[in-house]
């Protein structure tokens, strides 16, 4: 059970200004992490992809990312564990150039061009998921990295890409300026319960499991204060938003911002618990982008623990 109580905590995270990240957010602003004893250093990736690969090359303690990374990791011998859940849903969103979109028939798409937060990264993984179901050939189309942000909304207006796989604020302010039309949204419980079969995990924190064995007492200390701060978000209204979030947050836009986040409100997890259904449901997304459609042989109970979080719902009375 060891302690690093003069080394800060380094968090790894990809597009921390995302909604899909707020917990994480709202925890360093409201002074949680240190309420807890904990001091934390959190870097921001371009997307989750390079941030998984800073915590495997041991540059990062913790990551912050897509629980279905998971699942793909163990399946090729790395065993990280969720320590704490943030999203009910992945909040991801496919959104066609209102401008730039090919006028076709589904099928007869080529050199369509796919920006995503990273290479490698989950709004990829949405992206293949539907192009599956929607019978476009992976060979037809490419996957351009365009960061989080302006980066992303530039790419889209330029021309550069024809659609765009992300996560609000950003499809939000571009949505509301007619700059897009969706394709496949699941920033409510229903649409991604329609889209995946079932309930989806989103965002989680989460730990090599060499890490969270030897760190038991750190461990705790970050999911009591991630849960501390979903406990706050709860019953958070947009004048609390506003006054703890950063301003480069809201892409120019303070009303959009604040728009986006009543409409993915509902997928936020109330108590940052994995549920019962939802790793079952990810093992299915992840098999079906295998060319054998069979499932990765992953032992699910190695990819979460809610043991540290329930002693957190004790603590705050979640």
């Amino acid at each position: 059970m060891g302690t690093r109580s003069n080394v800060p905590l380094r968090i790894a995270v990809g597009g921390k200004g995302d909604l899909y990240y707020l917990p994480l957010t709202v925890a360093e602003r409201l002074g949680y992490f240190k309420d807890e004893g904990l001091r934390v250093e959190i870097e921001d990736f371009s997307g989750g992809a390079p941030a998984l690969d800073a915590v495997r090359s041991g540059r990062a303690d913790v990551g912050c990312g897509a629980y279905e990374r998971l699942i793909e990791q163990q399946a090729l011998g790395f065993n990280y564990r969720s320590l704490v859940l943030m999203g009910r849903t992945p909040q991801m969103v496919l959104a066609a150039s209102a401008k730039n979109w090919p006028k076709k028939p589904i099928g007869s798409y080529k050199e369509l061009r796919i920006g995503v937060a990273a290479p490698g990264s989950s709004s990829q993984f949405f992206a293949n998921l539907w192009l599956m179901q929607v019978g476009i050939p992976a060979d037809q189309v490419e996957f351009v990295g365009v960061g989080n942000g302006s980066g992303a909304i530039t790419a889209l207006r330029q021309g550069r890409i024809h659609a765009l796989c992300h996560v609000d604020p950003l499809i939000t302010l571009l949505e509301q300026r007619g700059e897009v039309r969706i394709l496949a949204d699941t920033r409510t419980l229903q649409g991604s319960a329609d889209f995946y079969g079932g309930p989806m995990p989103g965002a989680c924190m989460y730990a090599p499991q060499a890490f969270a064995q030897r760190h038991l007492r750190e461990v705790q200390s970050l999911v009591n204060a991630m849960v501390h701060a979903l406990k706050w978000m709860q019953t958070a209204g947009p004048v609390d938003l506003a006054r703890i979030v950063p301003m480069q947050y809201w892409l120019d836009d303070r009303g959009a911002y604040l728009a986006a986040f009543e409409k993915v409100r509902q997928t936020l997890s109330p108590d940052g618990l994995m549920p019962g259904e939802g790793p079952a449901t990810a093992l299915k997304a992840v098999a079906r982008l295998r060319e054998n459609q069979t499932a990765p042989r992953v032992n699910l109970a190695l990819t979460y623990n809610n043991v540290w979080v329930m002693r957190a719902k004790e603590k705050f009375q979640v």
